[in-house]
């Protein structure tokens, strides 16, 4: 269905986003001393749903009067507020199936999560939010998973990852919004925790500073939840967030902050930091119940099943692995350490059980950094990141030699943070040129990190140069769509020109297939 036939059911309406925009206001405003704030535009910060199930979703908002409040708390009372919620079957809500009641509180930031059961499978429906017995929310339209056996022909999603305010506006979130998608994957970096001073009209990060406090992530995310392009995605389709380094710190590993000049390299004060990343993380994204943190600790990895034909594995790439090496020069020998690890051993274990009694035709891994090898060195030697899977080269080659072992077929990795697109055979062994090909990796681009970007940069011309298991590179911000048949899996690397500047076309740079039965990309158009 259009966005556009999409009727106004209150003030606001579907994607009615005025409450959004007219939010981005001075930073730290608050009601006035003499109003009250729950007379004000609560819904400032939209609404989103999660983590579908064949009968199941969950509904996400937050209140807040005052979203740029620098305490996080929104200019709320300190109060529990009654949040009625409905979901019906058509758009003007005559045909409503399930509602109740959330309480918002202080201790989450006011944010609610209702787990909605009952719903019917592979159906599209739409919700909203009320409080005072008046004021709506923002109508969002979600859809639930097919049933579990279910012999769906077709399934897409898209998937995106690293949204720096200050680098440039969110358009490809709006397109994402436009774009009907019946899942979207984020892979991290919703946020970043930086001090962001830009040149952009209102694209700095109202706090000035980094994020080390759960006042400061609290605030930080209200600040990025007030974009009128994210609300848009938000309200438009059922997400499934994963979480990578910016939404904690740049480069953090298990207990270990990145090392520099900053407060927290003791690890049990970062521990704490962690604590409120994941509280704010929480409190913003709709993740179900379960995921609730405890302290430090949060359940991130998880499967969502699409019938017979996708199985979506989430990773966790952060929370258990082993510290970052430093001054790893060339292929040191220090990344082949096989008692280092990316997941972590409960982790590793769970993920090849869900590969190897997988019945679905697709296993598609939601993964945050590049598994593939990419020699960024010109010529002869070799040198790799020490961040990503390349750094942690013995567990990743656990891992695919687990895959193979289990006999896991039609496997695809799309992957975020590295602020382009390329795509990539997955090679059992990439330092042999015969070794066979296991799956097929995407690695996806920004939605505004890195600026603007090019069709070509001197990275990825590089990366093709040396790496012949590459078939694609480009450098442009974007969002990449996933359309999923029992033939073939398609993604389109779609593109924006520009994100210094809003309002950006949507094109379509290339489209990649791998074809059922044969491991690998079988073909490149564009």
């Amino acid at each position: 269905m259009s966005l556009d036939r999409l009727p106004s059911l209150s003030r606001r309406g579907f994607l009615g986003l005025g409450a959004g925009a007219a939010a981005v206001l001075a930073v730290g405003n608050a009601p006035s001393a003499y109003a009250d704030p729950l007379k004000q535009e609560l819904f400032t910060l939209g609404v989103a749903s999660g983590d579908p199930r064949p009968d199941s979703v969950v509904l996400w908002t937050r209140l807040a009067a005052a979203p740029l409040a620098l305490d996080g708390l929104g200019g709320m009372p300190d109060r529990k507020i009654p949040v009625h919620w409905q979901v019906a079957e058509d758009e003007r809500f005559a045909r409503v199936v399930r509602q109740g009641t959330e309480l918002a509180t202080r201790d989450w930031a006011h944010s609610v999560h209702a787990e909605v059961t009952g719903l019917r499978p592979d159906r599209e429906y739409f919700y909203r939010f009320r409080v005072q017995g008046q004021q709506f929310s923002p109508i969002g339209r979600t859809r639930t998973a097919p049933a579990e056996g279910a012999d769906n022909s077709a399934f897409t999603f898209g998937f995106t990852s690293c949204s720096n305010l200050p680098a440039g506006y969110f358009t490809a979130y709006r397109h994402m919004a436009e774009d009907n998608l019946a899942l979207i994957v984020h892979l991290g970096d919703y946020l970043y925790e930086g001090e962001g001073r830009s040149a952009l009209p209102g694209r700095s990060h109202s706090s000035g500073a980094e994020m080390f406090t759960l006042g400061d992530y609290r605030a930080r995310y209200s600040q990025y939840k007030t974009d009128p392009d994210l609300q848009a995605a938000h309200a438009a389709a059922a997400w499934v967030h994963v979480n990578d380094d910016h939404e904690v710190e740049n480069n953090w590993a298990g207990d270990y902050s990145q090392p520099d000049n900053e407060p927290d390299q003791d690890p049990a004060v970062f521990r704490q930091r962690r604590a409120a990343a994941y509280k704010a993380m929480y409190e913003n994204l709709p993740y179900r119940p379960s995921s609730t943190p405890q302290g430090p600790d949060m359940q991130v990895y998880r499967q969502l099943r699409f019938g017979r034909l996708l199985d979506l594995d989430m990773l966790d790439t952060r929370q258990f692995r082993s510290r970052q090496l430093q001054g790893c020069v060339g292929d040191c020998t220090a990344r082949w350490d096989d008692s280092r690890t990316m997941l972590g051993s409960r982790q590793h274990e769970w993920l090849l059980d869900k590969l190897g009694t997988s019945q679905a035709q697709w296993k598609v891994l939601g993964n945050q950094l590049i598994t593939f090898d990419a020699d960024s060195v010109a010529g002869p030697g070799q040198d790799f990141s020490e961040d990503n899977w390349n750094g942690y080269a013995a567990a990743r080659q656990s891992l695919y030699q687990g895959i193979v072992d289990r006999g896991v077929d039609n496997l695809v990795i799309v992957t975020g943070d590295a602020h382009r697109n390329a795509a990539s055979d997955l090679k059992l062994k990439f330092y042999e040129e015969s070794s066979p090909t296991i799956g097929a990796e995407f690695l996806g681009t920004s939605i505004s990190s890195g600026g603007d970007g090019s069709d070509s940069d001197a990275r990825g011309r590089l990366w093709l140069a040396e790496n012949p298991h590459i078939k694609f590179a480009n450098a442009q911000r974007g969002y990449q769509r996933v359309r999923v048949s029992k033939e073939q899996l398609l993604v389109d690397y779609r593109v924006v020109d520009y994100v210094t500047r809003p309002g950006a076309p949507i094109r379509d740079r290339a489209t990649l297939t791998v074809r059922d039965g044969r491991p690998g990309i079988a073909d490149v158009a564009g």
